[in-house]
């Protein structure tokens, strides 16, 4: 949770007029500090890196780079900075894909300056911005994306699998899996099973190092059945 006397942001959009609209907006108030504004991804990394701004407002869409792309790299290296998206397209592969890129939040422009300031509030207090049900859809899709990146090597294996096959990456232990899933070793040897027997390899070295290769990082969906 950011907790200073003053939310310190910088504006980052292509428009002028956007920017000039926003800086009058939240220069009214007192627990706001507008430390700076820019007009491309590289101009808002380098004002991000000289200034090290709360919260960045970024336009989805800039002249050199997306700000999606800015976003990533912003997070990446000052994760304490949190990046807002803002668009004009309610579009759920963006959402994905800012998710992706770590933003804490995304939101429409044609919302109003009211909801701009209670997103802002939402920050300061530590809040999530992401609607529960859009952040699930886009979790879903960037798990989909990650399998359609792999394929067709994985193509056949379960989501089950994959979480286990992820687990065999790590080098650890039948015993190990089952006590880090909460399931038994019986079904975990199931899994295993049914791993080699889909990837085509002899044993679960082979399997962890294939896994490795294609960086297998992968995380099952939350869901109420067991594995």
């Amino acid at each position: 949770m950011i907790d200073l006397h003053k939310l310190r942001v910088l504006i980052v959009d292509d428009h002028e007029v956007v920017r000039m609209g926003l800086m009058t907006l939240l220069e009214d108030i007192e627990w706001i500090a507008v430390i700076g504004e820019a007009g491309t991804a590289e101009e808002a990394v380098t004002a991000v890196s000289q200034h090290r701004p709360d919260v960045v407002l970024m336009d989805i869409r800039l002249p050199d780079d997306t700000g999606i792309a800015a976003c990533r790299q912003i997070t990446s290296q000052w994760p304490d900075t949190r990046v807002i998206m803002l668009t004009s397209y309610a579009d759920d592969n963006l959402i994905s894909q800012a998710l992706a890129a770590e933003a804490c939040g995304y939101v429409l422009k044609q919302v109003g300056n009211q909801a701009i300031l209670e997103v802002l509030t939402a920050v300061r207090q530590g809040k999530s911005l992401l609607d529960p049900a859009a952040t699930h859809q886009a979790i879903d899709r960037i798990h989909r994306q990650e399998r359609a990146k792999h394929a067709p090597v994985f193509k056949d294996l379960t989501d089950r699998e994959m979480i286990v096959l992820a687990e065999i990456a790590k080098y650890k232990a039948n015993q190990e899996i089952a006590e880090s899933l909460g399931i038994s070793e019986k079904t975990v040897r199931h899994h295993v099973s049914q791993i080699l027997s889909k990837l085509a390899v002899t044993n679960r070295v082979e399997a962890a190092v294939l896994a490795i290769r294609h960086h297998i990082e992968y995380h099952m969906p939350e869901r109420k059945d067991p594995l």
